[in-house]
């Protein structure tokens, strides 16, 4: 049996199944900010029940044909691929925790945009990681930077609960760049269905633990509340995140960060259809100058990855004569 093709990355190709499964995705996550404004409910209870309803429909499914691979996550070599998948869970709850009360203390616009600064955390990620940013990351960091500072000094005069809201959802991006750099070094050898199971259950438990100690509401919700729980199950979790996740099998963390700021305008136009929720004028250049600085960052990594899988390695040494 021929071994299957990779590309320079070390990636297998991008197929037309991966594609479509990014283009899922974003329509699926765009749907996410204007449903947690729409929930009548604490948005911390909204995303516990989001994970948990997602890990109620993953489990029997990871328990009927991944048995083998959980075990050797738990007890065999794979027990540092399952760190991989705790600790990507344990930055999504940070993600959700942060990120979605944002949404319903600022705008839709505001609270996408700014989480939508992922691409820039994960850049620094890499950095540390041993990785050098080209100059025009540099660039766009910077230019990100002034955009977030332009729209958040707008909200300073609509409202002290829309800076908070602007400010969680920046730590939700962070997060989420996290989130999503464990997510690629477990999806590297680890199912999608396993993956998601564990990381969308240790992200169930933490909320839960977290909703206890803040005495946060989990029931007693309206019918409208539970159907947009439902509808974020159904589209930004188990269609978006599930599939980014699946994706990250064929790109890397940094090309889904730039193609989740396609949420962004997404979002903006789901709320201003559907909730008449139009972006405040004075935060709108900052917002487009935010997505301007993280689309040079991607763009500039991406130019600087496809240079350096065009330099050939060096040719091993020749051995030395007797």
């Amino acid at each position: 049996m021929p071994s299957p093709q990779v590309t320079p990355t070390g990636r297998p190709p991008v197929d037309p199944l991966s594609a479509g499964a990014v283009i899922l995705a974003v329509a699926a996550v765009s749907s996410s900010a204007p449903l947690i404004a729409y929930a009548a409910a604490p948005a911390l209870a909204v995303a516990f029940w989001r994970n948990t309803i997602s890990v109620g429909l993953l489990s029997p499914v990871a328990l009927l044909r991944r048995r083998a691979e959980l075990r050797t996550l738990i007890r065999g070599a794979g027990r540092r691929e399952g760190w991989f998948c705790v600790l990507s869970g344990v930055a999504l709850a940070a993600h959700f925790a942060t990120w979605m009360p944002s949404a319903q203390l600022t705008s839709v616009a505001a609270a996408t945009a700014l989480v939508a600064t992922q691409p820039v955390w994960q850049g620094l990620i890499a950095l540390g990681q041993g990785r050098r940013l080209p100059t025009v990351a540099w660039v766009g960091i910077g230019v990100a930077v002034v955009g977030a500072a332009l729209a958040t000094g707008a909200d300073f005069g609509h409202s002290h609960r829309a800076v908070m809201g602007d400010l969680l959802a920046v730590l939700g991006g962070i997060a989420a760049a996290i989130y999503t750099a464990f997510g690629e070094r477990a999806r590297a050898t680890i199912s999608t269905t396993t993956y998601t199971t564990i990381c969308y259950g240790v992200c169930a438990v933490l909320l839960l633990v977290v909703c206890l100690i803040g005495g946060v509401r989990l029931t007693g919700f309206p019918g409208t509340t539970w159907l947009a729980i439902l509808g974020l199950v159904a589209g930004a979790q188990l269609l978006g995140h599930s599939m980014f996740n699946y994706a990250l099998h064929h790109f890397s963390a940094t090309t889904i960060s730039v193609l989740i700021l396609l949420e962004a305008p997404g979002a903006a136009l789901i709320a201003w259809v559907w909730l008449g929720q139009l972006p405040r004028l004075a935060a709108l250049p900052g917002l487009a100058l935010l997505l301007v600085g993280v689309a040079i960052v991607v763009l500039g990594n991406a130019r600087a990855n496809r240079r350096a899988a065009l330099i050939p390695a060096p040719p091993e040494a020749a051995p030395l004569p007797d």
